[in-house]
């Protein structure tokens, strides 16, 4: 609806000019939080050790080939599981689905009420992965991937925030709260090296430099 639409995008910049002042493919398992991201120091480390090459093709790319969200257990799927995870007081329903409850979302430090207002955000991007090997994966280890509830790549955000992130690397977008990049950045290499993934000059370079503010 347009009206809503226009309210999340004004709470998004009000928001954001605040702000600017051990297996590979392992079943995932819930947690009480985003898991904790490595340290910026073992970021650099990890960073240094990732094949930096150009970005492949997106031929071929779905996000069908990325089965998300699955059951976790009982009628919980990966986003309910999620958005329990992530909020606080979260209610469900018998089908699982939140009803109430509110989460804060990192990457633009708005609250919302309604589980509608937020996106379960794939820290690295599924187009991403496949442009950076994972097109090599099977489907089962992209399912994984997708629904990896084990590393810092599932995360409860705004809804329009993600959107507008879509399938953009660190050197084409960044979190508009800026007391986030540190968190997301160290996210980003840990995913990248934990499923071997290649990062583009550019994406390293950016990378780089926010590791480096840290």
């Amino acid at each position: 609806m347009p009206g809503v639409y226009a309210r999340r995008l004004s709470v998004v910049a009000a928001t954001a000019a605040l702000a600017a002042t051990s297996a590979l493919f392992t079943a995932p398992n819930a947690q009480a939080a985003m898991p904790t991201p490595v340290s910026a120091a073992t970021a650099r480390t990890y960073l240094a050790q990732l094949t930096v090459g150009a970005e492949g093709s997106s031929n071929g790319y779905s996000r069908d080939k990325f089965p998300h969200w699955i059951t976790q257990s009982g009628t919980c799927n990966t986003r309910e599981v999620v958005l329990k995870r992530d909020g606080t007081n979260v209610q469900r329903n018998a089908s699982c689905a939140a009803v109430s409850g509110s989460w804060y979302s990192p990457y633009d430090g708005a609250t919302w009420s309604a589980a509608s207002d937020v996106d379960i955000d794939h820290m690295v991007p599924l187009s991403e992965a496949w442009r950076s090997g994972a097109s090599s994966w099977t489907t089962t280890q992209r399912r994984s991937f997708a629904n990896d509830l084990t590393r810092p790549q599932l995360i409860a955000v705004t809804d329009n925030v993600n959107q507008s992130k879509g399938d953009r690397d660190p050197a084409e977008w960044m979190p508009p709260r800026s007391s986030y990049k540190c968190t997301y950045v160290r996210a980003w290499v840990h995913v990248k090296k934990q499923y071997n993934l290649s990062v583009d000059s550019a994406e390293k370079s950016a990378l780089q430099s926010a590791l480096n503010g840290c």
